[in-house]
């Protein structure tokens, strides 16, 4: 690589924008119009006024109104009426995302969490929908109440929806599947839905204060009963892209299968050891294998990632693509690749019995478990074995004389691994590592993928040897890269608020459980004891539940502020590249360690600003595929639950709300609603502070971790609503209809 160049395994994405903004003068006009603001901090300016105050010469004009959408567009500016411009009064307006209600009402949550969420009324309501980000007024009256005007659309939360079709008037309407959303008015198309049909819209005209949005008619899907269309409808509506485009396809099909001797020889050769992969059964991209050997009292650990970087270059159509999708998604019945199978299943997998291009961690542990040592190098391996968790557990846990024979040369190696990974897991959970015990639901699909179970999905010993021998790789790396101080992405996990725990503090207490609040930050370590105190008690599950609701999501970004839930002080995703594109960044920045690269001052600040634009941008997109992975799963339950109207069934409330409870089965992982309204015996209210739901006049409460017995009352699986009906509780007391 030529020195003073832009990093090569930098995304094509920021070299683009790059060198757009090095040949544009839109980023100089937008500094000198701050500028300008900068010096009159209270004036309302119109683009006239700016291209005459700022010094720009009369052909610019277009330039700065340009620049002036850009910085409306990022909140820097607002434009008011009359096509004047203006700083944001801090005090006055406020940036946020709108919460919308079916009732028509909405909320501003403001991206300031120190704010209250502001109403907005539904003449406000006209010019936005739910998930819209927009800046707002805020008027103060005279006495102490305050009106909210949206004054700016930042970013449209809106653009396909999905719905049924009715007709009033002769006129078409789309019933969008999200209550939160109103009927939108449907433009005239070639093809005519029938009433009641499932059908996909983009939106052509948003709504304003005279008039409504209105949409086009993408497809006509079907009919809302059937099952394909259901989940197809999920696929849609969160704008996932079940194929790639045609160049990208050619670039894959062009990947040669055969590794060259020289890169082979370039590379530490460990094909020689008996490595493996250790997956779910149905996994069928294999992106790490791992060895152990012992030497004495030291542990040495091999941790091998397939090499996707050695394929997927920047500034190719299946970087381009890859930096789309961001992440793979994986439904119950079929997953949605974020590189196409000829990579993911193919050569950049690691196939039992085939050559395959890595990048290993080498880790070197005592008899503690303590890290001693790290190595790091590419190389070329040959997975001796496709294990799957279950097998694992059959040699380890069962003895299973048939598994035990078949598997009969690598039973030691299994072994070491069962006790290296104790080790390493006593040294996390003595430094605070959260280990929250919440089982998940795993559904068995029949040979039609129509759900015929749902049941607790397995974790055994083979999970904790491949999580625990992750997590030790991705600090490994995350170390490495931060000591030779190359700009990394890091995988960050703030710390709860004192607010929230504080908030939670009465309804722990009502349990008799406390924590330390006292403390400037309460400590990994504290909720783990917490956690630990209630380990095989009646409250445990729904302890986990609430601490857990009480956490940050985690997130990707270049500043480094550790990981509360491992307890890890630098931490990063390396281990998975074939479906996160942060864990390919994250193996580009590697190959630069491993080359000795250096940066130059303005290679570093163009790299940390990429960085920060990859953070935000894969983190949404994981927001956004575990949405859509959840509510998939949500559509399988209240598919499986379609034959099961009337039935009763015993469980325990998860989630209270104004509206009613949510109980989760004992005998399924299924979830549904009771509705407060559906409760005739008393008018109930419910106290979010206290975690209670209290009759006003019997006294009749619902808590959190509450046995119930419920029945089956309705199932809507287009919209995947399951609504239940109160039997009786825990202490026998019936519900009086």
């Amino acid at each position: 690589m030529q020195t003073g160049k832009f990093p090569k395994q930098v995304h094509y994405f920021y070299m683009r924008q790059q060198s757009d903004l090095k040949s544009a003068s839109e980023p100089r006009a937008r500094g000198r119009i701050l500028d300008l603001f900068a010096h009159k901090p209270r004036e309302r300016l119109t683009p006239a006024e700016i291209l005459r105050c700022a010094g720009f010469a009369r052909d610019e004009l277009q330039l700065i109104v340009d620049a002036l959408r850009g910085l409306c567009r990022d909140g820097q500016l607002v434009r008011l009426k009359k096509n004047h411009y203006a700083l944001p009064d801090r005090q006055h307006l406020v940036k946020g995302r709108v919460h919308a209600h079916p009732d028509g009402y909405g909320f501003l949550i403001p991206e300031d969490r120190d704010m209250d969420d502001l109403y907005l009324n539904r003449r406000e309501m006209r010019r936005v929908m739910h998930g819209d980000q927009v800046m707002v007024r805020v008027d103060r009256k005279s006495r102490g109440g305050a009106e909210t005007h949206i004054v700016q659309v930042l970013e449209r939360g809106q653009k396909r929806l999905l719905g049924t079709y009715d007709e009033l008037n002769g006129k078409g309407f789309l019933v969008p599947m999200d209550a939160r959303i109103g009927a939108i008015p449907l433009k005239p198309g070639v093809v005519k839905p029938e009433k009641g049909k499932v059908v996909a819209a983009e939106i052509s005209r948003y709504g304003t204060a005279m008039s409504s949005p209105e949409a086009h008619v993408v497809n006509v899907m079907g009919d809302p009963d059937d099952p394909e269309v259901q989940a197809q409808s999920i696929v849609f509506r969160y704008g996932l892209s079940t194929s790639f485009p045609p160049e990208v396809h050619r670039e894959a099909s062009q990947v040669s299968y055969a590794i060259a001797p020289e890169e082979v020889a370039a590379r530490t050769d460990l094909r020689g050891l008996p490595i493996v992969t250790i997956d779910g059964e149905n996994a069928r991209d294999f992106d790490d294998a791992v060895y152990v050997r012992k030497q004495g009292d030291r542990y040495e650990l091999y941790v091998s990632i397939a090499d996707v970087a050695h394929y997927v270059a920047a500034e190719t159509a299946l970087d381009q693509e890859a930096w789309a999708r961001a992440t793979s998604v994986y439904f119950p019945d079929r997953a949605i690749p974020m590189l196409p199978e000829a990579l993911s299943n193919g050569i950049c997998s690691l196939n039992p019995n085939e050559d395959r291009l890595t990048k290993t961690v080498c880790i070197e542990f005592n008899a503690k478990g303590e890290v001693v040592r790290s190595r790091f190098f590419n190389s070329v391996i040959r997975s001796h074995e496709r294990m799957t968790y279950t097998n694992v557990r059959r040699v380890l846990v069962d003895r299973d004389p048939e598994v035990l024979e078949r598997y009969k040369e690598l039973i030691d190696q299994f072994k070491l691994m069962e006790e290296l990974a104790l080790l390493i897991y006593e040294q996390r959970k003595a430094r605070g590592n959260l280990d929250f015990d919440l089982p998940e639901a795993e559904i068995i699909l029949d040979l039609q993928g129509v759900p015929e179970n749902i049941v607790r999905a397995e974790r055994n010993i083979a999970h904790r040897i491949i999580e625990e021998f992750m997590i030790a790789a991705n600090e490994a790396v995350a170390r490495q890269l931060t000591e030779k101080n190359l700009p990394l992405l890091y995988r960050v996990h703030e710390g709860p608020d004192r607010e929230a725990l504080e908030a939670l503090a009465p309804f722990l207490l009502s349990l008799g459980y406390r924590l330390p609040l006292k403390q400037e930050r309460v400590a990994p370590v504290e909720i783990q004891k917490l956690l630990e105190s209630a380990h095989g008690k009646p409250e445990e599950r729904v302890l986990n539940r609430v601490l857990l609701r009480s956490m940050k999501q985690a997130v990707y970004q270049p500043e480094n502020i550790g990981h509360f839930g491992l307890a890890s002080a630098c931490y990063t995703h390396f281990t998975s590249p074939i479906r996160r594109y942060p864990d390919l960044v994250v193996h580009r920045m590697f190959d630069r360690a491993l080359r000795g690269d250096k940066l130059k001052p303005n290679e570093r600040e163009d790299l940390v600003r990429y960085l920060q634009e990859a953070g935000k941008h894969t983190s949404e997109r994981e927001r956004h595929a575990m949405d859509a992975e959840r509510e998939m799963v949500a559509l399988k339950k209240a598919q499986f639950m379609m034959n099961k109207l009337s039935e009763e069934f015993t469980g325990f409330i998860t989630t209270l709300a104004n509206f009613g409870f949510f109980v989760e089965l004992d005998e399924y992982f299924v979830e549904g609603l009771v509705k407060l309204s559906s409760l005739i015996d008393d008018d109930y209210d419910y106290y979010e502070k206290e975690y209670i739901i209290k009759g006003r006049r019997h006294g009749r409460k619902f808590r959190l971790g509450d046995n119930v017995r419920v029945k089956v009352v309705r199932i809507n699986a287009f919209r995947s609503e399951i609504d239940f009906e109160l039997v009786s509780t825990g202490n026998g007391k019936t519900s009086k209809r």
